[in-house]
């Protein structure tokens, strides 16, 4: 006799059901859940705002583009150097979307609050589908798991970067993917080359792995694989040298040796914690093959930023974490992922103990992607929404906005990373330590900048004139903040 693929009744009892009254409450609950993380993440730009943070001059360099966009020109950053197009720095076309949150809001929190708002979003398919395939609870903790893990505090904490759109279009292709929706995987995956030039191999992947998975679209998926291939090569190798100043890639002088891919201990910490975001199991997977061009890398780079779980590079990598863990569990509603994994064991632990198996299993599972977020406590930046003191305004506020009141408008002004990104709506920045060769009409400057490496400018005006071989007067001088600008300046 042969033995029956069908679900138990007692497995049907607890599969999750799918009945149609029930999906718009998946839906309302994934929903509420992408808000509350929009929220968090945007609450903690608003700290950060106020705290006077700036962990780097990226907020500015975007908040650049962003006002050039909206202006209808050309990304010419000149916080990069004098002319320099930032499509010729890494290739995020699709980044033409802030130009009209930008004439709406122009401010670099609306960057912040975009970002924000990008990873809600992302949460909203993945916890649907964890929902669906793993039921309630379990869902839920998955999808919360995803929205404020370790890879999205970091990318949040850092500030804004291109990949936020990257997160919600992976987050939408690999959801359809795993459903079976190809038609749908391949037309979210598609655009995931104007947000960066490394994803075209990305996208490469995820069409190798759906023509590999459906016959019935395997051109299709042939065809993604190289739309993400040929983009790769066209914007690495042709569009960005165009346009960069340099005439190269910029990026391209950060590869090492490929044996340094190896080491040190740092980048097996890495995906270490990127196993366990998939729970483990997600590893049987194909999709977790998605992560290896970002891995490569930026374990090949040379840089040692690159190879840690902070900053913004592990952000693209937790759609995929999740979606792989789901795709390796199954759907619980027919357990054909579990069953697999049951079908493997001894079959006399495949009889009446194998229902309390593929449970643990399946928490299992859910309580690894969300341990390896928790196990790094107070590191995580979402902690700070609940400590007092994160709310307060930096004592240094009152000083940071007399000088921002004593910048003029409409002026060329040099700066540093501190208030960089405060000046950007109101004037034409450079920074202090660029290559720019104009000179500047102002200079403001934070003396405890982390970007002068310890070293005190001293005063302004005479940093400036020196610097710059003209002269500069002072106009505002408090708390660490200056400002001095040539004579005559308005």
């Amino acid at each position: 006799m042969t033995r029956s693929t069908d679900p138990a009744p007692s497995d049907l009892a607890h599969a999750p059901s799918d009945r149609p009254a029930r999906r718009p409450a998946r839906l309302v609950a994934a929903v509420l859940l992408g808000v509350l993380g929009a929220a968090a993440y945007g609450l903690r730009g608003v700290q950060q705002w106020r705290g006077l943070e700036a962990s780097s001059w990226d907020l500015a360099i975007f908040s650049q583009l962003a006002r050039a966009y909206s202006e209808l020109r050309a990304p010419i950053v000149p916080i990069k150097g004098d002319g320099f197009n930032l499509l010729g720095d890494h290739f995020h076309p699709i980044l033409v979307l802030l130009g009209p949150i930008w004439a709406a809001w122009p401010s670099p929190l609306a960057l912040l609050w975009t970002q924000a708002v990008l990873f809600g979003i992302s949460a909203v398919p993945l916890t649907r589908l964890a929902i669906d395939r793993l039921g309630w609870g379990a869902g839920l903790l998955a999808g919360a798991a995803y929205l404020f893990g370790f890879g999205l505090q970091a990318a949040a904490d850092v500030q804004f970067h291109e990949i936020a759109f990257a997160v919600p279009l992976l987050a939408f292709s690999l959801s359809a993917l795993v459903r079976g929706r190809m038609p749908a995987a391949i037309a979210w995956a598609a655009p995931l080359v104007l947000a960066k030039e490394d994803l075209g191999l990305t996208v490469a992947v995820l069409g190798l792995v759906i023509a590999l998975r459906d016959p019935r679209v395997r051109r299709a998926g042939l065809a993604l694989a190289t739309w993400g291939a040929l983009w790769f090569v066209l914007s690495t190798f042709v569009i960005l040298p165009l346009l960069n100043p340099a005439g190269h890639y910029d990026y391209g002088g950060n590869l090492g040796s490929p044996l340094d891919v190896l080491g040190p201990a740092e980048k097996w910490l890495t995906v270490l914690m990127l196993l366990l975001a998939a729970g483990v199991i997600g590893a049987r997977s194909p999709l977790i093959l998605a992560m290896l061009p970002t891995l490569a890398w930026r374990f090949a780079g040379n840089v040692e930023f690159y190879w840690g779980w902070y900053w913004h590079y592990n952000a693209v990598l937790m759609p995929i974490a999740l979606a792989a863990m789901l795709d390796a569990l199954g759907d619980g509603r027919d357990r054909r992922g579990l069953r697999d994994l049951a079908e493997s064991q001894p079959r006399a632990s495949r009889r009446r103990g194998s229902r309390p198996a593929r449970g643990l299993v399946r928490w299992t599972a859910v309580g690894a992607s969300a341990a390896v977020t928790l196990m790094l406590g107070s590191a995580m930046p979402l902690v700070n929404l609940a400590r007092e003191s994160a709310w307060e305004p930096s004592p240094r506020t009152a000083a940071a906005e007399g000088a921002l009141a004593a910048v003029p408008r409409d002026v060329v002004v040099a700066s540093d990373i501190t208030l960089m990104a405060r000046v950007v709506p109101s004037d034409d920045v450079q920074w202090v330590h660029g290559t720019n060769t104009r000179v500047p009409d102002c200079v403001l400057v934070d003396r405890e900048a982390f970007s002068w490496g310890g070293q005190d400018p001293g005063d302004a005006a005479s940093w400036a004139s020196g610097n710059y071989g003209s002269t500069f007067e002072s106009r505002y001088a408090q708390d660490g903040f200056e400002v001095a600008c040539q004579p005559g300046v308005a």
